[in-house]
């Protein structure tokens, strides 16, 4: 998580999320959210980093991986995350409003998926780095 942090931070004008994959222990992707750079609606950081671990491995099934997200992800990267059969997700911040696995909704009920989620993983970091930015923001 402290390197999903450190991607984080380096968001610039984005919403600060950062997302690693590892597979075995060791990280394959590894990213930060990029809407506003790229002017890609799908740009969010867990996507990006799905993209990137696909390519590296050659294949779209991420069963034997985990991935590490600072925010909750939203429906439309829950959705990717279950699709990729990625087995565990670790989330820092939990997103009331917005989030996919288990705060506002959980599309793993939709899929049926028993993919494993952990929330809360150095929360406190992870809410400063938003709460931070919006006040920023305001």
């Amino acid at each position: 998580m402290k390197r999903a942090i450190e991607l984080a931070k380096r968001a610039g004008k984005e919403i600060p999320v950062g997302a690693i994959i590892v597979k075995d222990g060791e990280i394959i992707a590894e990213t930060f959210n990029q809407k506003e750079l790229t002017n890609d609606v799908t740009a969010h950081a867990e996507i990006l980093a799905i993209r990137e671990a696909e390519k590296k491995l050659g294949r779209w099934r991420l069963d034997d991986c985990e991935m590490y997200v600072t925010l909750e992800p939203c429906p439309m990267c829950a959705w990717a995350i279950v699709s990729s059969r990625i087995k565990t997700v670790y989330f820092g911040s939990f997103d009331r409003n917005y989030g996919a696995l288990g705060s506002a909704i959980d599309v793993r009920k939709l899929a049926n998926s028993k993919m494993k989620v952990y929330g809360g993983i150095m929360e406190e970091e992870c809410d400063k780095i938003l709460k931070e930015y919006f006040k920023e923001l305001r």
